[in-house]
């Protein structure tokens, strides 16, 4: 699951039976060939990014790594590549490198450049149309890698390939030179690193976890190879290697719960040019675990194959439970032959056909048929073979179907009730809104009675209504239906939202447009949101994925200021605030004769906050900004990015152009070729003596990624006057004045450089403020639960979204599970990432 930040309000439907019915405006502007323009494939993507990408948001960022590692994975499919490693660098930059053929680097006849060149910077240009160079793929469109390097800041791309090195540079999809050769190499592959540009994505970051649980998804689908992630920032290395593919991924994905059978079962092999791989075994839990992939792509809405393997299994099983007598006066149903299946389904598909460009469902009708033979054929020979297991599966199916029954009944009583907007039937705590319009009323789940009070106070009584929820729900996941049915505050909130449960739900029914969940910030709080989520995607899945389930974010601070009390909802948007208000009266002056103030001193320290987290990963290298200012270019003003070691002697280059022009004249020196060292071997310690070349020394090269941000930043900042010495203290006596001087009313702050300049300023901003750090809904009166929480001009909600209902279902898996072990190390791995522990 997924949390949308701050939902834009949603306008009521126009009623189609009003009598005053809406003018279009008359555009007044001329249409002729004036009106249209043309954009070239840069321009349109970086119009219109969401279109490539699905959003801007941190959802459009991740697929922009993904989308880069589809064509390694590709390359792994075809039988070309065997290890591929990710690396978040320190900068927020993202390399990926793969160890397959290599991009062609020659001129394309058809394009008069490199092919390259083609590949990075042309749409719709690539080698999967025809199966010459893949078989299978899950890039089709021939606008992955490209979109990528169109919206990234910068991108540079290593290619090799037929024992050289090749590589090319860009900057927001533009290239700064011809592709270029920089020294040989024994191995072959591509290398590619993007920066996100800021002006796409904000100020959006990487995040690890989410990564990292993509890679491994892709180690399971591709048996054998090896996927490695790091991350520079905290240190982070995963390896990923599964050399039974499908059989470990079943087995990862039931390590929370107790196997029905021992054996996984599975059917693999090519059926009509289709490659099909299907693994699956029972669990005792209640629920179907079924993941689909076509061609490594999640189909989280299924499609043919996924019908082609239900109708199998249904099949197969029914045949098996007639054939042994087994039925008596309840026949099961696919949906109880499913009940505690885990499975998963991969095909390699040569010419798949997805619905929409988010490939989120496959529409090849022949598929259903292949899969369905496929499966059914082996399924119905293992039973045969195999009867304990399959007596231990029906048998299973045959409790589903009894407890299917009984909770038929159940949602029968519910149901037997007036209409739902009469109010008849409903459950008597709820404090009900007055509105009939649908799309305007909202249903808080509150914690407790008190909280309940205080919402019921504080709420807008036309459109939103409070039902307060005693305890803790029952857990969802590890309950069957009809006890779930039976829990007391579960029918509460199936009668009060009124669209019904499971495959009897109606979201045409549904009382409510938004559920907005309201629980405290605290260990209880927590539990109680949990349990609620883990009910909603059990039991009102559709409710979830159309977009109806949110979550109220109470705000984190309260500050007081004179007579004025306000909230602040996040840490982000707390020092931002402190920066403001230590602007308000500041002056920052640089020298006895100069100030800088206002708008100019607001850039000031936005150009400090950018470079900052850059400079602390430089010093973590253990390379001092001191002794690194010395090797700048003073033609260019920049820190060399680019650290070399060859021979004894070490070197540093701004640029990879100076780079590769210092290999050709060693090169053209010693009358050889410069082999590139792999990036696992060490490099050479340095003395200082040597000529820098000898037979059969390999060159290493360091590529310093955050100096390319510093260098940004370094470049805004002499705007106003300042280098890189202004960012290092200086040696001083104690007798002098102070360097810099920061200047609020009466009150001067010494500054020995720059960058204590942002610190200082809030600081400042602190002054006159009393901040208190909130802990959740329950500290706060009926007043100001209205004004930070339910007042629509106010609030902040986030929507709960199914983007990775995969993700979702594991987590659910690990934390409501009955096996400890998996939840211990869920906690041991994310401990380090806890923050505001409440004990």
């Amino acid at each position: 699951m997924s949390e949308e930040q701050n939902p834009s309000p949603e306008q009521p439907e126009y009623d189609p039976s009003s009598q005053e019915l809406p003018e279009y405006k008359r555009v007044e502007s001329e249409y002729d060939v004036e009106s249209l323009e043309h954009l070239s494939d840069l321009e349109h993507v970086r119009e219109r990014p969401s279109m490539y990408i699905g959003d801007t948001g941190t959802r459009g960022l991740h697929h922009m790594v993904y989308e880069v590692v589809d064509n390694s994975i590709d390359e792994a499919m075809a039988g070309h590549a065997s290890a591929i490693t990710v690396k978040i660098n320190n900068d927020g930059s993202v390399t990926v490198e793969d160890d397959g053929r290599g991009i062609p680097v020659d001129e394309h006849p058809d394009l008069g450049f490199s092919t390259l060149q083609g590949v990075m910077t042309v749409l719709k240009f690539g080698g999967k149309f025809s199966k010459g160079a893949y078989q299978t793929s899950g890039g089709l469109h021939g606008v992955g890698v490209t979109v990528v390097n169109f919206l990234s800041e910068w991108c540079e791309v290593e290619v090799y390939r037929k024992g050289q090195v090749y590589q090319q540079e860009y900057e927001r999809g533009v290239p700064k030179d011809e592709v270029s050769r920089s020294a040989s190499t024994n191995k072959t592959g591509t290398k590619t690193t993007f920066y996100p540009d800021p002006l796409i994505f904000g100020a959006a970051k990487f995040s690890s976890h989410t990564l990292q649980r993509r890679l491994q998804e892709l180690a399971f689908l591709n048996r054998g190879v090896k996927i490695v992630f790091e991350d520079e920032r905290d240190g982070t290395t995963e390896s990923y290697q599964y050399d039974r593919g499908l059989l470990d991924f079943v087995k990862h994905l039931n390590r929370t719960t107790e196997p029905a059978h021992p054996d996984i079962i599975y059917i693999g092999g090519e059926y009509e040019g289709v490659g099909v791989e299907v693994a699956l075994q029972y669990s005792t839990d209640f629920t179907e675990n079924v993941h689909s992939y076509v061609n490594n792509i999640c189909t989280i809405e299924g499609g043919t194959h996924v019908s082609g393997f239900r109708a199998a299994l249904t099949r197969a099983l029914n045949a098996y439970g007639k054939r042994e007598n087994m039925f008596k006066d309840l026949t099961p149903s696919g949906d109880d032959f499913r009940e505690g299946l885990t499975a998963v389904i991969s095909l390699r598909v040569p010419e798949p056909q997805f619905e929409g460009q988010t490939k989120t469902k496959l529409g090849n009708g022949e598929i259903e048929g292949i899969v369905n033979s496929a499966v059914g054929e082996y399924l119905n020979k293992y039973l045969e073979e195999n009867p304990k297991t399959a007596k231990v599966v029906v048998n299973k199916g045959m409790l589903a179907a009894e407890a299917r029954e009984s909770a038929r009944k159940a949602r029968q009583l519910i149901r037997e009730r007036k209409g739902a907007l009469s109010g008849g039937g409903l459950p008597g705590k709820l404090r009900d809104c007055s509105s009939r319009e649908v799309e305007r009323c909202e249903l808080y789940l509150v914690e407790g009675d008190s909280a309940g009070g205080s919402a019921e106070g504080g709420r807008l009584r036309e459109y939103q209504a409070i039902l307060p929820l005693r305890g803790k729900i029952i857990n969802a996941y590890k309950s069957r239906d009809d006890k779930v049915l039976a829990n007391e505050e579960v029918r509460s909130m199936i009668a009060a939202i009124g669209s019904g449960i499971g495959a009897d739900s109606d979201l045409g029914k549904r009382r409510y447009d938004k559920i907005v969940i309201m629980t405290d910030a605290d260990v209880d709080g927590s539990h109680i949101r949990t349990l609620l989520l883990t009910f909603f995607y059990r039991q009102m899945y559709q409710l979830v994925s159309e977009g109806h389930v949110y979550i109220a974010q109470p705000p984190l601070f309260r500050v007081k200021s004179g007579r004025d009390t306000y909230y602040v909802q996040t840490e982000e948007e707390m020092r931002n605030q402190l920066l403001d208000s230590g602007l308000a009266d500041s002056v920052f002056q640089p020298s006895p004769d100069r100030s800088i103030e206002g708008e100019q001193m607001r850039k000031l320290c936005l150009t400090l906050a950018g470079m900052e987290e850059a400079l602390q990963a430089l010093e973590r290298r253990g390379i001092s900004l001191k002794l690194h200012a010395e090797r700048m270019d003073r033609e260019t003003h920049k820190l060399p990015v680019f650290h070399v070691f060859l021979g004894r002697l070490e070197h540093w280059f701004t640029t990879r152009k100076d780079l590769d022009e210092f290999v050709a004249e060693q090169e053209k020196a010693q009358g050889e070729q410069v082999a590139l060292a792999d990036s696992s071997e060490p490099a050479p310690e340095t003395n200082g003596e040597g000529n820098g070349f000898e037979a059969g020394v390999k060159l290493h090269i360091i590529e310093l990624h955050e100096v390319r941000t510093i260098n940004k930043h370094l470049k805004e900042l002499r705007e106003f006057g300042f280098d890189v010495e202004s960012l290092i203290p200086q040696e001083r006596t104690g007798t002098e004045d102070p360097r810099y001087t920061l200047r609020r009313g009466e009150t001067l702050t010494p500054l020995e450089d720059l960058r204590g300049l942002l610190t200082a300023v809030r600081r400042a901003g602190e002054k006159g403020m009393h901040i208190t750090r909130f802990k959740g809904l329950g500290e706060m009166n009926a007043e100001e639960l209205r004004e930070t929480t339910l007042d629509p001009e106010n609030r902040t909600m986030s929507r709960v979204r199914m983007d990775d209902a995969a993700a979702a279902d594991d987590i659910f898996r690990i934390l409501m599970g009955d096996k400890v072990e998996p939840r211990r190390e869920f906690i041991q791995k994310h401990a380090l990432d806890v923050k505001n522990l409440d004990v």
